[in-house]
């Protein structure tokens, strides 16, 4: 029976007290490295569009508006796709605008509501910055064989489901409830 000092209820602390001895060598090191490597990209790509004068999170959006067929997204709906909140987003396609990469449109469907789309000069710098990734993620993986690629994105397809399965998604986000943890 536990003491009313602890905090932690037996059965857990049972569970912990496994999974320390059965816990395979370098676990926590893989976290590690993901966000190492991550951050390591980051770092490159930020060095390499530097000359462009775009940043990532531009880059984001002028992506997934890519793969839209032209009929773009709402601010709402872009907001939600790529999980950042609607003033962050706002700010975001405003400097896109001002550049001229993209445009707010009427909805077909709704005119009182716009949609955003990739303008033409938008289209011409994705496909440099599309030139830049396929550079970058070469080089990135110098050493590593195509077997072992595949592997990898397995891998990391399965963390990325695991983690969603977990609710990653922020709730705010996504427009969703919380899951409630279950005891």
């Amino acid at each position: 029976m536990a003491t009313s000092s602890s905090k932690t209820p037996p059965a857990a602390t049972q569970k912990v007290k496994a999974s320390k001895k059965t816990k395979p060598k370098g676990r926590f090191r893989a976290g590690f490295l993901v966000h190492d490597v991550s951050r390591l990209r980051r770092t490159v790509f930020d060095q390499r569009l530097k000359h462009l004068h775009v940043t990532r999170s531009q880059w984001w959006v002028l992506t997934n508006l890519s793969r839209h067929d032209g009929e773009g997204f709402s601010q709402i709906e872009l907001a939600r796709l790529l999980e950042v909140g609607k003033v962050t987003l706002g700010g975001l396609i405003d400097r896109l605008e001002k550049n001229g990469l993209v445009e707010r449109v009427p909805d077909k469907e709704d005119r009182r509501s716009k949609r955003v789309v990739m303008s033409q000069k938008g289209a011409d710098l994705l496909h440099k910055l599309e030139a830049i990734a396929t550079v970058v993620n070469a080089e990135s993986m110098i050493g590593v064989s195509p077997e072992e690629e595949e592997q990898l994105v397995s891998i990391l397809a399965r963390i990325k489901h695991n983690l969603i399965q977990m609710d990653a998604v922020s709730a705010s986000i996504s427009g969703g409830k919380p899951k409630q943890q279950s005891t």
